[in-house]
């Protein structure tokens, strides 16, 4: 689904499908056409709808010394011209509201030039280039994508609900009114929680109650699930229902760590919801507590038809306020019943495992590993779904090596193909000992590989400097910042920040890869918690899980810059005037 480069005399446009968005890269076939550039103007025209020009946060000094179109916003890319080579668009929010219209997008980008005197030269039209875009949630064949849009720590979550915002009532109580007030925001607008949720759950949060929803105004259809955090309080409702019908079965994690509602010793969500459950249940609803060796890990929804299994949504996005809301998580939804039906054989051995050994302990882990599902991969491909294998954990000793090992080998195997590349959001690099971890810590400093790469726990910061060909590796929890004017400063949230666990190796390459899921890629998870780990080969879905480290990577390095925390740990030092903040990360193209 990548779609095809559009080029002028030597500037050309290259657009990359997202999930509900679009990355466009911009190249000149003759540096001297890049001479006295100001940056690039970019035109949208959505489906039916006016043209619009992107805004950009940064202007001109003087904007009185450049061409200006007045009739436009001042931040407007046709008075305030992007600096970069590449630009990633989501629709909605500023020109559309919360949900964005889908269809085919044009986008037209016009390079902009200084003349002598330093002033930038009205737009010439001449020079532009216009590609066109399917834009839309992410969908191929059998497979739907969705990700959270997180990003609490941003100036578009301060601008649209405030620094101080709640996420939730005051008291969090377990269920509560999530169409009820929330706050007001600085230009003195109201919105509610579900304002705030369905900003930041983005197309995760439209995959997950897609799939809730359909199961509840059905009752023929029957729905497993597999949970670990579990708060939010849309999903409670809709399960507590399925649970009235009997028409639900609960695997829920019993682990210590848990977050409790009102302090020490009081319940934690999971326990509260666990009562509530139980007192309404209609058999054969039935909810299960356990945790395999340390954790039940998984997050997961199999929906099934008459005892059919027809419909799968995994990934790493917990059913909870934080999972869907603050942190940076992925869902995949399979509409395919051989892939649905392996879930639902672990869905009942786990339930059979996890019935017989309900504490935590090694014997459910033991139990489980030595299974058929723990030790052979299941690998499929048709022509709806692209060609992949899952494993599933808890697994022996010997096969959390083989598993872990063989993703380290294809991260360090990019080393030494053409254009090889790792882009990167995972969780997690310290903590565990595992291959995975010391190769994505290492990754940075080849000057033969392309990596991008953040986690809330990166084990040192790496931040990309103009004119290197090493990569970067930042951290996802910046901590306290004071961002330079033009600017607006952003609030610090709860939590991980960085949840998602995927890689993708090889874009643009013969065989580009991409491992997801729910693991942490850690041996410690992969031998002791119920996980699902997804190895998809297919290009357009690896494009879509590299734009989002992009954008991530990208946010969170110029945060990282301006993070008084990470000053002290001998984070290097950068200029922090506008200009700088202007030219950061302008240099770097993707491949």
């Amino acid at each position: 689904m990548v779609s095809t480069q559009k080029k002028g005399a030597s500037f050309s446009v290259k657009p990359y499908v997202g999930d509900n968005k679009t990355l466009l890269a911009f190249n000149f076939d003759d540096p001297d056409d890049a001479k006295d550039l100001a940056g690039f103007t970019i035109a949208c025209k959505p489906p039916g709808q006016p043209s619009y020009y992107l805004i950009n946060e940064l202007r001109f000094s003087d904007p009185s010394a450049h061409a200006q179109v007045s009739s436009q916003d001042p931040n407007s890319t046709v008075n305030a011209p992007i600096q970069k080579y590449r630009w990633t668009h989501v629709p909605g929010t500023t020109h559309q509201g919360l949900i964005s219209v889908v269809g085919s997008y044009s986008y037209t980008v016009t390079p902009r030039y200084f003349d002598a005197r330093s002033s930038m030269q009205s737009l010439d039209g001449s020079v532009s280039v216009t590609v066109t875009v399917p834009v839309g949630p992410f969908n191929k064949g059998s497979l739907a994508l969705g990700f959270t849009r997180g990003y609490m720590q941003s100036e578009a979550f301060a601008h649209h609900f405030g620094a101080g915002a709640l996420l939730q009532p005051s008291a969090k109580p377990l269920l509560y009114d999530t169409t009820q007030k929330a706050g007001t925001n600085s230009a003195g607008q109201n919105f509610t929680f579900a304002d705030e949720y369905i900003w930041m759950g983005a197309t995760a949060r439209q995959r997950i109650f897609a799939i809730l929803n359909a199961v509840l105004n059905d009752s023929t259809l029957h729905l497993d699930v597999f949970a670990y955090d579990l708060n939010e309080p849309d999903i409670l409702k809709i399960l507590l229902n399925l649970a009235k019908g009997g028409r639900v079965r609960v695997i829920l994690d019993n682990a210590k760590l848990h977050v409790t509602q009102k302090g020490a010793g009081a319940p934690t969500p999971e326990d509260a919801f666990t009562a509530q459950f139980e007192k309404q249940a209609v058999s054969p609803a039935e909810i299960l507590r356990g945790s395999f060796a340390r954790y039940s890990h998984d997050k997961i929804f199999i929906v099934s038809k008459n005892g059919v299994s027809t419909q799968v949504l995994t990934g790493s996005t917990n059913f909870s306020v934080t999972g869907l809301y603050v942190n940076a998580n992925h869902v995949l939804v399979f509409d395919d019943t051989n892939v649905a039906a392996e879930y639902a054989k672990v869905f009942a051995e786990s339930w059979q495992v996890l019935k017989q050994f309900p504490t935590t302990s090694k014997k459910a882990a033991n139990a489980f590993d030595n299974t058929p599902l723990a030790t052979t991969p299941y690998t499929y491909h048709s022509p709806s779904v692209p060609r992949m294998s899952i494993t599933f954990s808890p697994h022996t000793e010997p096969d959390v090596a083989k598993i872990l090992g063989n993703i380290s080998n294809r991260i360090t195997k990019q080393s030494s193909i053409p254009r090889g590349n790792v882009l990167f959001a995972v969780m997690q690099l310290t903590g565990s000992q595992t291959p995975v971890y010391d190769t994505l810590k290492k990754i940075y400093l080849s000057k033969t590989v392309y990596s991008y790469g953040i986690s809330d726990a990166p084990g040192g910061t790496h931040l990309y400097a103009p004119g290197s060909v090493a990569g970067v590796l930042v951290t996802g929890k910046p901590g306290s910042t004071t961002l330079p004017p033009p600017f607006d400063q952003v609030p610090s949230p709860p939590g991980h920040e960085i949840h998602d666990k995927f890689i993708v190796c090889g874009l643009n390459t013969d065989d580009p890869v991409v491992y997801c899921g729910s693991s942490n890629l850690a041996s410690g998870g992969e031998a002791a918690n119920g996980d699902n780990l997804l190895e998809i080969h297919d290009a357009d879905v690896a494009t879509v899980f590299a734009i989002e480290a992009l954008l991530l990577v990208d946010h969170y390095n110029f945060l990282d810059r301006y993070a008084s925390a990470k000053k002290s740990q001998g984070t290097p030092k950068t200029n922090t005037k506008t200009k700088q903040a202007r030219k950061h990360n302008a240099q770097r193209k993707p491949r």
